[in-house]
């Protein structure tokens, strides 16, 4: 009996299953035998990233199917986006501010209809001082009255005053924020047009931010041509407020220090958290809340993660996405990164009103809304700022300190407290020139850890970017693994890569 060409090529494809199409169009995809299943321990913004570009990345491939779990140890998503009540209103304790050019938050806020928050007049007043702990050494003039043709004038005399005292100097640090940023939306461009990167430095030298990370924003603020004046003055208050440190932390992190510190910022109404929790949601992510992981093991084809709860999982593919610098989580094999510490900030919030003559004021009116300090190790504060003015009498603060804020510090702060909230959280790395970076692939398989891009600046926007990154690394990766033999891994690579 003749078998026609066409029951040849069944049969053939029956008893062939390795042999699956290679070509640059992706479309259709591998089929594998079984769902993968991605684990990603940490539910910040950083995993919730890597959960959402996962599912919109490898929709014409095998990962599309695949289960993706998420560990958070804490009761609520969010990782260090927090927020606190005090008296009833809510306020960012954690992660507060985001950019004007922070593109990925700002997609997931219009794709998930969340509310956006503008400062409120208090928050954008133009009266910030500058205390050396004895005096203010700076201080400007306050806006926000009812006549805007007033605030322009605040706001010019304002600028004249600081021109004066800095000089060109101010145009040149805009200058140096500006190339920074304009560096940093190379991470924006089309996915054609921009590698997939295997490791942190790869990622920057190609934006043309990692030398940047070689000195310390001092150095790098000299080069610039900056005077001392204002880099002791100025760029210091926006340093110890936006990253509990110095001018001696690392350019790039300190460069993204100062273009935190603009105009147009802004965050989300009712909490920053609700970014995390709306990219769960809509990625079909099986959510443990509560739980801890305490080891990761690979064993062979597969990890086992095991959790405080005495539960297992077993995992094709795993992310970290939390700071392993205060995590207690046993890897085996062992793996190897660089020592880390985390700045701690403690941040307080009262309500009350503040103690005018702590400042050596006689009226609270002449206290800046904003009160930045020096780098003196006697100053016992970073920054005062009022967050909500009820009344004249009746304020909500926030103060930064690098140590918890005792109550002896604040009765010398505050004339009278209503309610006082302390919050302690490892907000981000202590940062040292020249920087040392943790792989983003933690072995030769596939653990993968986020925070790795943290050391060379860490915001919302850059947790986004990483997690990004994490996730097209994987598809590429395990999606080159499943799919292609030894003979044609390059050409499914190149094929995978036009895709994406």
């Amino acid at each position: 009996m003749k078998t026609s060409p066409i029951a040849i090529s069944l049969l053939f494809a029956l008893l062939s299953p390795v042999l699956l199409p290679c070509s640059g169009d992706f479309t259709g995809g591998v089929e594998l035998e079984s769902p993968p299943t991605v684990c990603i321990v940490g539910s910040g913004i950083g995993g919730s990233s890597v959960a959402h570009f996962l599912r919109n990345y490898s929709v014409s491939t095998g990962l599309n199917r695949a289960k993706i779990l998420m560990f958070e140890r804490h009761e609520i998503v969010g990782g260090r986006m927090r927020t606190v009540t005090v008296s009833g209103d809510t306020f960012e304790a954690g992660g507060s501010i985001l950019h004007p050019k922070n593109y990925h938050v700002k997609d997931f806020v219009e794709r998930f209809n969340l509310t956006v928050r503008l400062p409120t007049p208090i928050e954008e007043s133009s009266a910030i001082g500058i205390w050396d702990g004895k005096r203010f050494v700076v201080k400007t003039f306050g806006s926000g009255t009812k006549f805007p043709f007033l605030d322009t004038i605040v706001s010019w005399v304002n600028d004249l005053y600081l021109f004066l005292r800095y000089g060109f100097s101010l145009l040149r640090m805009s200058s140096f924020i500006e190339n920074t940023v304009d560096n940093f939306l190379k991470y924006y461009e089309s996915l054609e047009s921009r590698p997939i990167f295997d490791n942190v430095e790869g990622m920057l030298k190609w934006s043309g931010l990692y030398n940047l990370t070689k000195l310390t924003l001092q150095d790098k603020l000299s080069e610039a041509q900056l005077s001392p004046l204002l880099v002791n003055e100025l760029v210091t208050v926006i340093t110890r407020i936006n990253y509990g440190q110095s001018v001696l932390i690392s350019g790039l992190a300190g460069a993204v220090s100062l273009a935190g510190s603009g105009g147009g910022l802004w965050s989300v109404e009712g909490g920053n958290w609700q970014m995390a929790a709306k990219l769960i949601n809509h990625s079909d992510v099986m959510l443990h809340l509560n739980e801890k992981i305490e080891s990761i093991s690979h064993l062979g084809n597969y990890y086992e993660l095991n959790s405080t709860k005495g539960n297992s999982y077993k995992c094709d593919v795993t992310v970290v996405a939390t700071p392993l610098d205060e995590v207690d989580i046993q890897f085996s094999p062992a793996i190897s990164i660089p020592k880390r510490e985390l700045q701690h900030t403690h941040t307080t919030f009262v309500r009350g009103l503040l103690n005018p003559e702590y400042f050596g004021m006689k009226s609270l009116s002449d206290v800046p809304a904003l009160v930045g300090t020096l780098e003196d190790p006697l100053i016992p504060f970073s920054c005062i700022s009022i967050l909500r003015k009820y009344s004249k009498t009746d304020m909500t603060y926030k103060i930064f300190t690098r140590q918890p804020a005792s109550d002896s510090l604040l009765d010398e702060l505050f004339s009278k407290r209503i309610e006082t909230v302390r919050i302690d959280w490892g907000a981000y790395p202590k940062y040292h020139a020249p920087e040392v970076f943790a792989p983003f692939i933690l072995d030769d398989h596939h653990l993968y850890y986020v925070n790795a891009f943290e050391n060379a600046a860490s915001t919302m926007e850059t947790s986004a970017v990483a997690g990004e990154n994490i996730a097209r690394l994987i598809i590429s990766r395990f999606m080159t693994k499943e799919s292609s033999s030894s003979s044609d891994k390059r050409s499914c690579s190149s094929g995978l890569h036009s895709d994406l």
